[in-house]
């Protein structure tokens, strides 16, 4: 097939995917909602560069003068009821995740490794850092990302997708288990959460990917002991976490003057970290136990994946309010992920300070099957004097139920927790107005979701001094 046309095309993934694709030689088009979309408009001009042509998602590639389509590529999040679809009549559909092993499968025919990145959470951050890494060691890595990784934009390419020769890094995802199409050389498993289905259910689901795995895995300590009596004998595992059996193992965390820093298998040396959070030291030990299991030496693995830039909207700091307080944005849309950042946040704020919080879920689907483990997290990790504002989910448009909505989501809560400072979002302007004026400069205001390019010019819109 030489003619791809992508729908929801300005997705994160999707772009990544068509890049990917046109690297190939494959002619792509796609089309999106959002195309004409404010916040979408470098993307769009990226891909353009690309020689990728777009289309209003309307139907209209198909009535146009360009070579006829041999297949549309689709994710689980579009729509039977999509006018692509209805356009494309008899044309073969292709999931997402299809695509994706049918390109990675052509680069490896050549003998070129392949990593795989899983998880419930950081599967982005991870994925970008080990690229990255890569490319520090001098490898001509190829990279396939949920996220724009920092080092790799430029006026060509927006950062989600690298062309290289060598070793090809991809994120699998267990949303709609097609983590489960890939063989990599190389499976990575950060950790097991409550995002999309039971944990019993995940660790199978891992344990199968695992084993699809053709020359080793990385796996966090907690996984691996969940999964272990699944996995096969002959897989060579390397094991990451904070236990003293980790062949990788964060033995020690500190922030302190504004940055995190961490220890690495009991030695003295206090390394500080890419960005915040204890989880990023995580991210860490799991990189350099992939890139060790790939035969580079122990502390230049280390030193690589210390020398990382990070990926957009990953606790990213955008400047300071007129009053001085922080402004923040991060993609976290899971309560491992949300737990995690707030977590960061507050260790930046100290005890003077605090941490106001705006959320918006990435869908109502996923909002109601996270909604009580959110809950408890928020009651866990939430401080006397934060504060978190819901929003509505984002809708992209098509067949949704529109439920839970905010409101009752966050009555529950407080039936639970009666102590939770929670209430629903304003509009966003009031919003802005409100936490400008409230927010002082020992506080930080963090805005936080998924699948909304939005958030970040929302975030943007705070600062009154620039980072």
């Amino acid at each position: 097939m030489t003619h791809w046309h992508i729908v929801g095309i300005c997705g994160i993934g999707m772009s990544a995917l068509a890049q990917f694709a046109a690297a190939m030689n494959i002619k792509v088009s796609g089309s999106d909602r959002a195309l004409e979309n404010p916040e979408n408009a470098l993307l769009k001009q990226r891909l353009q560069r690309q020689n990728i042509h777009l289309f209003p998602q309307d139907g209209s590639r198909f009535k146009s003068s360009l070579p006829p389509v041999d297949a549309v590529i689709y994710s689980s999040a579009i729509e039977e009821s999509n006018p692509e679809f209805a356009a494309a009549g008899n044309i073969p559909r292709i999931h997402r995740a299809t695509a994706l092993k049918e390109l990675i499968l052509r680069r490896s025919a050549d003998g070129k490794p392949s990593v795989a990145v899983a998880g419930s959470c950081g599967k982005t951050s991870t994925s970008a850092m080990i690229a990255e890494a890569m490319y520090n060691l001098k490898t001509d890595v190829e990279c396939i990302n949920g996220g724009m990784i920092k080092r790799f934009a430029d006026d060509i390419y927006p950062g989600n997708y690298r062309h290289g020769s060598a070793a090809v890094v991809f994120e699998a995802d267990e949303s709609d288990k097609s983590l489960l199409e890939f063989h990599p050389d190389y499976a990575v498993v950060l950790n097991i959460g409550t995002d999309h289905y039971p944990k019993a259910e995940l660790a199978e689901m891992f344990a199968q990917f695992v084993n699809q795995a053709q020359k080793a895995a990385v796996l966090q300590d907690e996984v691996y002991a969940l999964i272990k009596d699944k996995v096969r004998t002959n897989l060579p595992i390397s094991t990451f976490g904070i236990s003293d059996s980790c062949r990788w193992q964060v033995s020690s965390y500190q922030c302190f003057n504004g940055k995190s820093h961490a220890c690495f298998n009991g030695g003295n040396d206090l390394y500080e970290l890419p960005s915040a959070g204890l989880h990023t030291a995580m991210n860490c030990a799991a990189a350099a136990a992939l890139l060790e299991l790939m035969n580079n030496d122990h502390r230049a693995a280390l030193q690589a994946v210390l020398n990382t830039h990070g990926t957009a909207r990953r606790f990213d700091f955008h400047g300071r309010t007129v009053n001085g307080a922080a402004v923040y944005d991060d993609y976290a849309h899971n309560p491992e992920k949300i737990a995690n950042i707030i977590a960061a946040a507050q260790e930046l704020t100290g005890s003077s300070g605090r941490v106001l919080v705006y959320f918006q879920p990435h869908g109502y689907g996923p909002f109601g099957f996270m909604r009580d483990e959110l809950g408890r997290v928020l009651a866990e990790k939430l401080r006397a004097d934060d504060r978190f504002y819901l929003a509505e989910p984002f809708y992209a448009g098509g067949t949704s139920s529109f439920s839970p909505n905010a409101g009752e989501v966050i009555a529950s809560w407080l039936e639970e927790y009666d102590f939770l400072n929670v209430c629903l979002a304003p509009p966003r302007s009031e919003l802005k107005a409100e936490l400008i004026e409230l927010a002082q400069s020992s506080d930080l205001i963090l805005i936080m979701g998924a699948r909304d390019n939005s958030l970040v010019n929302y975030a943007q819109e705070f600062a009154a001094e620039r980072s």
